[in-house]
C-alpha cells in the first residue's frame, strides 16, 4: 500500500473515477483497470469508486463489488483505493460497506443522506451506523449541492470522534469553513471542487477528490507537492496547467459524462457509454470538447 499517514489517510490525489460501459451498457472491467493503471501512472496514489462521477447510482450490488475487486487487483499496493457507501437508506449504505470491504477496498466514502433531508441527529446515526459497520477507514463526504442536508458544525465534531472517521471530502466551496473545521476537528480535509484545491490546500486540506485528474493527475500532484514545499508559485503555475482541463471536465455541470467523452477521445477508455437517466452527448458537446481538448495540448488535431 502507498505510504499513508494520520496527516495523509488517503494519499494526496485521487480522482472520482468513471465507471467505463460497453456501448450495451455493461459495466467494462477490464477497462475499469487499465483505467485505474492508467491514473496511478499519471499521479494519483488514491482512487475513488462507485461515487455519483463513477454512475452509482445505476450500477448495483453485484456490480459495484467487481468494480472494486477489479481495481485493487490491478494497482495493487500502489494506491489506496476508496469505495462509495452512499445512500438515503443507512441499511443499504451498510451493505454497500460490507460489500465493499469484502472485495479488498482500503477505505470508504460515506455522504449524508440525500434526498430525505434528514434532521442532524438522523445524519450522525446514519455515518455511524456505515462507520461501525466494517473496519475501515471512513471519508465523510459534504456535498450540498446534490443532497441539500451538509453536515453541521455539531454534527462534524461528533463524528471526528469516532475510530474510523479520519476524512473529509469537501464540496462545499467554504473554504475558510474548511479552515474552522480542520482546526476544530483535526479531520484530513479533501478538496472536493477542482477550480477551489489550491485555496483549500492553503487553508490546510491535505489533498484532492477530483474529476480533471482524470485528465492532468501530474499537474495535481505537482501543485500539491508545491504547497507540501512551500512553493505557491510554483503551485499556482501547476494550477494554470491544470485550468483547461478543469473547465472541459467541470464546466458543463455532468462531470460524469465530460470525463468520459475526455477519456474516450484521447484513447484512455474504450467507449463514452453512460446509463439512462445520463445520456451521451450529442455531436456538439462531442465537437466541443475535441476543440476544448485540442486546444488545451490534450489531444492531437485530427
Amino acid at each position: 500500500m502507498v505510504p499513508t499517514t494520520a496527516h495523509r489517510p488517503f494519499g494526496a490525489v485521487l480522482t472520482a473515477m468513471v465507471t467505463p460501459m460497453t456501448d450495451d451498457g455493461a459495466v467494462d472491467l477490464d477497462a475499469a483497470a487499465a483505467l485505474a493503471r492508467h491514473l496511478v501512472d499519471h499521479g494519483h496514489d488514491g482512487l475513488v469508486l462507485n461515487g455519483t462521477t463513477g454512475e452509482a447510482p445505476t450500477t448495483h450490488a453485484p456490480e459495484k463489488a467487481d468494480l472494486v475487486r477489479a481495481v485493487v487487483d490491478a494497482v495493487g499496493d500502489r494506491a489506496v483505493v476508496v469505495a462509495g457507501a452512499g445512500s438515503n437508506d443507512t441499511a443499504h449504505a451498510v451493505r454497500m460497506a460490507e460489500q465493499a470491504a469484502e472485495a479488498g477496498a482500503h477505505g470508504l466514502l460515506v455522504v449524508t443522506p440525500y434526498y430525505s433531508r434528514p434532521s442532524q441527529e438522523g445524519v450522525y446515526r446514519h455515518t455511524v451506523a456505515v462507520a461501525d459497520s466494517t473496519d475501515l477507514p471512513v471519508m465523510l463526504y459534504d456535498v450540498p449541492g446534490r443532497t441539500v442536508v451538509r453536515y453541521a458544525d455539531e454534527t462534524l465534531d461528533r463524528l471526528a470522534e469516532h475510530d474510523r472517521v479520519v476524512a473529509i471530502k469537501d464540496a462545499t466551496g467554504d473554504v475558510v469553513g474548511a479552515l474552522r473545521g480542520i482546526r476544530r476537528t483535526g479531520l484530513a480535509w479533501y478538496s472536493g471542487d477542482d477550480p477551489l484545491t489550491l485555496p483549500f490546500l492553503a487553508h490546510g486540506a491535505v489533498g484532492v477528490v477530483s474529476m480533471a485528474g482524470h485528465l492532468v493527475g501530474d499537474d495535481i500532484a505537482a501543485m500539491i507537492r508545491a504547497v507540501d514545499a512551500g512553493d505557491l508559485a510554483a503551485a499556482r503555475e501547476a494550477l494554470v496547467r491544470q485550468l483547461p482541463a478543469i473547465e472541459v471536465i467541470c464546466g458543463s455541470g455532468n462531470g460524469a459524462l465530460r470525463s468520459k467523452l475526455a477519456l474516450w477521445l484521447t484513447g484512455v477508455i474504450p467507449s463514452p457509454a453512460m446509463r439512462l437517466p445520463q445520456v451521451p452527448a450529442d455531436e456538439a458537446e462531442v465537437a466541443a470538447v475535441r476543440a476544448a481538448l485540442v486546444s488545451a495540448g490534450l489531444l492531437e488535431e485530427a
